[in-house]
Formats: structure tokens, sequence, C-alpha cells
């Protein structure tokens, strides 16, 4: 969809034209008898900023003046205000269906054929977000794209909780070059910790000789702190063969999520 432009709806081309409306509002909701300086106090700017834009009403004849203190919004300044506020509420109706819309939509893997605005059960399945037709979970959404099984599907207005436990990191933590490298850590014990796991990342090139030589097949060969984390955050229980100067990172990292975390011995 084309970028809607602000100067399109009337009191957002300008500050002044912004305050006269929002001034307009108030002596409506006041008249006859309006104090300035509440007006003031309820838009944000002076009283004598007030006593200005109203001569200027006057002048415009949107507003009539009946004595000191008496003022009376005009069908001329009622039909402004009418016209603004149509305009207000198309760029509102813009805002949340096109631009917040968006945001909300979130992305999900269809576990079975779904139709666009159909109910949705939601699950985390192996770390992703599954989607299947039909209201029969505690967590449900509305899908905003058909899809066949296995294919993406856009969904929305998510409701509920999705029922999953957050996974665990176990780090290995292996020494430098210099320091001994991946020859300081056991290979067998590499192995049984990969078996234990639903997924394996590496960081450090000490970390990919160490399951190359170990006959470990990553599935994130470049572990950054935020792909470790986020792994876990859905549910997969991960191994991190991490050299000691990465280590602090993903700790770091790991703490700030509160995900739980252990550094396991798998020295020689």
């Amino acid at each position: 969809m084309a970028k809607q432009d602000p100067g399109e709806f009337g009191v957002l081309r300008s500050k002044r034209n912004a305050t006269r409306y929002q001034i307009l509002v108030e002596i409506a909701e006041r008249q006859p008898a309006v104090n300035q300086q509440e007006i003031a106090d309820a838009i944000g700017i002076t009283a004598q900023a007030v006593s200005d834009y109203l001569q200027d009403l006057v002048k415009q004849d949107y507003v009539n003046k009946h004595g000191r203190g008496r003022y009376e919004v005009t069908k001329e300044g009622v039909d402004w205000l009418i016209s603004q506020t149509d305009n207000l509420r198309e760029f509102v109706d813009h805002v949340s269906e096109d631009v917040i819309g968006q945001v909300e939509t979130e992305t999900a893997i269809a576990s079975t054929a779904v139709s666009e605005g159909e109910t949705v059960t939601l699950s985390m399945q192996d770390g992703v977000l599954r989607a299947m037709a039909g209201d029969t979970g505690g967590a449900t959404a509305v899908a905003v794209t058909d899809a066949d099984a296995g294919s993406d599907v856009g969904i929305t207005n998510v409701e509920g909780v999705v029922d999953y436990e957050l996974g665990t990191v176990a780090i290995v933590s292996i020494p430098q070059v210099q320091d001994g490298g991946s020859s300081a850590v056991d290979d067998d014990r590499v192995r049984a910790l990969a078996d234990e796991h639903d997924l394996i990342a590496l960081a450090g090139a000490e970390a990919v000789a160490l399951a190359d030589r170990a006959g470990v097949e990553p599935d994130i060969r470049f572990g950054s702190p935020s792909a470790v984390r986020e792994a876990a955050a859905k549910g997969l229980d991960v191994l991190l063969l991490a050299t000691t100067d990465t280590l602090s990172k993903h700790t770091d990292s790991l703490r700030e999520q509160n995900v739980s975390y252990e550094v396991v011995d798998a020295g020689e």
C-alpha cells in the first residue's frame, strides 16, 4: 500500500491547525461561558495564545463573541470541525489497519491447511511456532493468509499463551589455541552431550575444529549470542561449543534474558 501523506489530514498539516482544532473543541464543550485560562491549561499553551487564536477564529467566522468571556462556535466552525474530524478518522483507520496491523502480524508454520480468516491453534514445536486449523488449544490466532500444510502463514489477534518450556544451554568452554585449543577437550564427552541436546552451536575456530574431530554436525556454525539465546527462548536445549574469549558474551546475553545455562567440564 502506498505510504499516506500526513499533510492530507487537515489538522496534521501544521501545529497551528492542530491548536485551532483543539481550541474549537474546547469552546464547543464549554460554550457559552468560556474561560481562556482553562482552555490554555487543557491544551498546554498560554492564555495569551488562546486569546490570539480566538481573535483569529472570530475573524474567520468560526466563532461568535457575545461579550466578555462568552463565545459560541458558528455553523461554519462546526462544519470545519466535522471535516477535520473526518480526515483524522481516516488517518487513524489507516494507522490502525495498515500500519499497526502490519506490525501485529506474525508468522507461523501451518500444521494443516489454513484459510484466510480462519481461527487457528498455536503451539511451539522444535523451536518453531505452528498453527493448526481450529480452536482446540490455549493459544489461538486468526490467519491473515491462506496456507497449505508446511507453508508459512500470517497470523494476528493472538489470544492466550503458547504453552511450552524454555530450553537450557550447556556450554563447553574450549581453550584458545595457545592454551591447548580443541585438543584439550574430550571428544567422547562432546559426542555424548551432543546426543542429549536439540541443537548444536559453535563459537570460534577452535570450536569448529573440535566439532569436526568429534564428528558432531553443528546446526549453527557461527553461533552468535543472540542466536543461541533465541533458540533456548523458543524451547530448544542448546549445546554451545565456545572458545574462552567468546564465553562471557554468551553468558551475559543468557543472564539478561533469564535463560538457564551451565558451563560443562569436558576437559581431557
